[in-house]
This record gives structure tokens, C-alpha cells and sequence, in this order.
């Protein structure tokens, strides 16, 4: 974690407006691989209040202030991590988390609420919220769940490139080379797997030995791992 006091911050700028009113802006989705903390809050002096922390500590931002407009430029893709309020009117909080999950999306969720509403935050981390903050929210709790965010962020998008390449390997097998798969894994002999099939035992070790060269691995043992690690994985998403 200590990477991130060398992380560019988002470049968020103060331009007067009509009126002479100051909107607290922020750039379109940062065109950069770091990770960034999206944060979503229909007031605006907690938006600049919570942005400016986070680039004090080195920490991209980009801020927006409604769900739908979170919803509108954000790209699953990008690393990070969102701090998100609770109460807001039309499409609130709870809302978007839900909105996200049907998305499959896997962004760690901070929530942040003024009105420390219980059932509200029991919902909220049942659905899988990281963390729960009440405002007004000590910088150094903020920091902490941010930096703690974004860690389980780093851990999970590792895993998931695994399991993609994991899948991608299973998916260049071809359909009799995954029967055979299934079979090697259950623990069959390639005796057994030829009379299941209806195949010689010549062909299933043929079959056998481009799933293992397909598949990278050198013994059945890590086979079955990674088989298995795919099929659990891929029952909890």
C-alpha cells in the first residue's frame, strides 16, 4: 500500500460559473491504470472536502454528484475503490450498490451516511459493503477504509485475471478433450474413461496429454485444482 503516496491525482479544478457560483469539477474517468477512488455524493462541500483528502494523501479521485452520473462514465475496468453516500434523493445509494452487483461489478463500497441509519447499513453490508462511516467522518478512518478498499480491490481483480485465464485455457479445449477433462479429474483411469466414451484407451491418453498441455500443467493433482478453483469461483459470482 505504500505505492499510493506516488499516485497522480485526478486533475480536479475550481472554475467560476454563471453567477458567479464555484463548481467543484472533476475530469472525465483519468486515463490512467492506477487505482482511483470514485466518490459519489449529492453535496457538493463533502465532495471537495472528501476529493481534497484523498489527493493530500496521494490518492486519485473522481468525484460525481449522483449515482446516475457515477453510473453514466464509470468503467468496470478501472481499479479502485467507491466512497458512496447513503441518503440521496431519486436513486440513493443503496440503489447503486444494487445496480452495480447486477453488473457483476467487484468495486468495494465505502458507504457514508448523516443520518446513521441502522437498518439502512445492515442492508448495506449484507449486500457486501466494505465498510460503514458515519459523517462527519475522521479523515484518518476515512483514509484507512480507503487504503483497506483498495487493497481488497488489488486482491481481487489478481484473482479474477486468474480465473480468466484459467477459463480462457479451458475454453481452447475442445469438446471430447473436456469429457476427458471431467473424467481425468473424478479420478478415473484412462481404462475406465476409454469404456465410458466408447473410445480406445490410445486415443483418451492422446486426449489426455493436449488437455495437460493445454491446460499448463504438469500432474492431475493441479488439474483438478485448477478446474475446481474455477467451478467454486464461479458459482459465487
Amino acid at each position: 500500500m505504500g505505492r499510493l503516496a506516488t499516485m497522480k491525482a485526478t486533475p480536479y479544478v475550481d472554475r467560476p460559473q454563471a453567477g458567479g457560483y464555484n463548481t467543484y469539477e472533476n475530469a472525465l474517468m483519468p486515463p490512467t491504470p492506477d487505482h482511483t477512488v470514485f466518490v459519489v455524493d449529492d453535496d457538493e462541500a463533502v465532495r471537495k472536502a472528501v476529493s481534497r483528502l484523498l489527493r493530500s494523501a496521494g490518492i486519485a479521485a473522481a468525484v460525481f454528484a449522483s449515482p446516475r452520473e457515477f453510473l453514466a462514465q464509470y468503467n468496470p475496468a478501472m481499479p479502485g475503490c467507491l466512497v458512496l453516500d447513503m441518503a440521496m434523493p431519486d436513486f440513493d445509494g443503496l440503489q447503486l450498490q444494487t445496480a452495480l452487483t447486477e453488473k457483476g461489478c467487484i468495486l468495494p463500497i465505502i458507504f457514508l451516511t448523516g443520518h446513521g441509519d441502522v437498518s439502512k447499513s445492515v442492508q448495506a453490508m449484507k449486500q457486501g459493503a466494505f465498510d460503514f462511516l458515519s459523517k462527519p467522518v475522521k479523515d484518518k478512518d476515512l483514509l484507512t477504509a480507503v487504503r483497506a478498499a483498495i487493497e481488497r480491490d488489488t486482491v481481487a481483480r489478481r484473482e479474477q485475471g486468474k480465473l480468466s485465464e484459467i477459463r480462457a485455457r479451458l475454453d481452447t479445449l475442445t469438446p471430447r478433450e473436456r469429457e476427458v477433462l471431467e473424467h481425468v479429474v473424478s479420478g478415473k483411469l484412462n481404462k475406465q474413461i476409454a469404456g465410458d466414451l466408447g473410445i480406445t484407451e490410445a486415443t483418451v491418453k492422446m486426449h489426455r496429454a493436449h488437455v495437460m498441455a493445454k491446460m499448463k500443467v504438469q500432474s492431475v493433482a493441479e488439474l483438478a485444482r485448477l478446474t475446481e478453483r474455477c467451478r467454486t469461483r464461479g458459482n459465487s459470482e
